[in-house]
């Protein structure tokens, strides 16, 4: 009874307050979401927000059921729990129920649940075990063997296929910013996502040419004047001399020839640097060389791995492709419903846009429309305002652990939120393309709010035991 008492007293209050606060403001937009008024009862199972008031109490069973299971459980278990739901992701490939085009629940009588939202925090206990282990620092070694955690369910859910749930599961490399991986790591990720979407933009061309500029730049600076003069010397003759071979003597198709002119003095360059044992500029060089091969990728991938709605939600968000009434209708129909509300809303169930049901997916994906319509600006500043608290007190919690399993799940906890907040919200303003994915304790759905109250709830029972021995 003591050490119960001592754990109520350690539990972090106020983020258990800011989830039923969280929990109840979804309800009341689900409600109004999908409202009708031959429909009022709140317990009508033939209503989403009947079907969510049961899946809200189910949550508040499965919060204490977590709080009265010992620290150790989920420390002695990682592994196990992070087993069993990849062979749940499995699973669901062979006998799963599709639903858009996603073959990703299993059918429960009338309910379906989705796995991927419970491997999120069996993923986070995963990779915090594993970073656990590795009291040094960080090689590329332990660095591939943690990205291997996070991609072996990406993989498996990309196959569903449900895209939007493979892009949550990247902020978990967070985790391993605060652990210790290099920033370098994370800023060629951000350069590699900005050059993905300068070339469809602008092309590959123009971006090619603004990577060469940008690397004699650096190289210009780190190199000295004379240095990279004679570099550009020796690469301009064999590219020219290429050139010149190419079109007078082999008759060759001038992209063709360029391109080879451009390799071979690459070529060139390289044994240029290797001979003067020049390690900076051999760097720039591989990141050049490895943008300007990327750069070629991307219109392959873009067009082959990406299915055609999907192109079209990213150009739509880019500003390339207009489609009111097709694809970029969610999107559009989103703007109108947040725009109408004002500073202060139309009131509660006095939406128009939800009443008539304009926007598809509003009580889940695009639930953030309610709040902007009906509470206005306002509502929509505190509910950011209430996301921002709860990821605050995460990164708080996360900093004051005695142990790297619970300080790495903490932040993969955080890390979770932050995407799913950022996104989510990010989609319905028009900021992030539309790939689906829900705001945590407000979307309907018994997965993702039982996946969000695991994944929250471990990490206060872990939080509250912080003076605990794991082992």
């Amino acid at each position: 009874m003591e050490r119960s008492n001592n754990i109520l007293a350690r539990l972090d209050w106020v983020t258990v307050m800011l989830w039923l606060v969280m929990m109840i403001m979804g309800w009341l937009n689900i409600y109004a979401a999908v409202y009708n008024e031959q429909h009022t009862s709140i317990f009508d199972m033939s209503q989403r927000y009947g079907k969510q008031l049961i899946f809200i109490i189910a949550a508040i069973v499965l919060a204490v059921m977590v709080m009265v299971t010992d620290n150790k459980f989920w420390f002695f278990f990682a592994w196990f729990i992070y087993g069993f739901f990849i062979l749940m992701l499995i699973l669901v490939l062979i006998i799963g129920k599709e639903i858009n085009g996603a073959k990703a629940w299993f059918g429960v009588g009338a309910f379906s649940i989705q796995p991927s939202e419970f491997a999120k925090f069996a993923t986070g206990l995963a990779l915090a075990s594993y970073l656990n282990s590795k009291r040094q620092m960080l090689g590329a070694r332990e660095v591939l063997a943690a990205t291997a955690i996070i991609i072996v369910p990406v993989l498996l859910i990309a196959l569903q296929p449900d895209m939007g749930s493979v892009v949550t599961y990247f902020a978990f490399f967070i985790v391993l910013y605060r652990e210790g991986v290099s920033i370098w790591v994370f800023i060629t990720a951000i350069l590699a996502v900005a050059l993905f979407f300068l070339t469809l933009i602008l092309g590959n061309l123009p971006v090619a040419i603004g990577l060469l500029v940008a690397a004699a730049i650096v190289l210009l600076i780190t190199s000295g004047y004379m240095l990279t003069l004679k570099a550009a010397a020796v690469m301009a003759v064999t590219g020219g001399v290429a050139f010149l071979i190419g079109h007078y003597i082999l008759d060759l198709d001038t992209v063709l020839i360029i391109v080879l002119a451009v390799i071979l003095a690459g070529m060139v360059y390289a044994w240029f640097i290797y001979r003067l044992k020049l390690v900076n500029q051999a760097i720039i060089y591989a990141f050049l060389l490895g943008g300007l091969l990327y750069l070629f990728t991307v219109d392959y991938a873009f067009h082959t791995a990406l299915k055609p709605h999907q192109q079209t939600r990213i150009n739509i968000m880019l500003g390339m492709e207009d489609d009111p009434f097709g694809e970029g209708y969610n999107l559009n129909q989103s703007l109108i419903s947040i725009g109408s509300g004002g500073f202060t809303g139309k009131g509660y169930l006095n939406g128009t846009q939800t009443k008539f049901k304009f926007v598809p997916e509003q009580s889940t994906d695009f639930i953030f429309c309610t709040v902007g319509e009906e509470w206005g600006f306002i509502g929509s500043a505190v509910v950011i305002g209430l996301f921002v608290w709860l990821l605050l007190r995460l990164m708080m919690m996360a900093e004051r652990q005695r142990t790297t399993f619970v300080r790495a799940y903490g932040y993969g906890v955080f890390a979770l939120f932050l995407v799913h907040f950022f996104v989510n919200i990010g989609m319905t303003i028009g900021v992030m393309p539309v790939i689906g994915i829900p705001l945590p304790f407000f979307s309907y759905g018994g997965s993702s709010l039982w996946g969000f109250t695991m994944l929250l709830f471990i990490f206060l029972r872990l939080d509250a035991g912080r003076t605990e021995y794991l082992g």
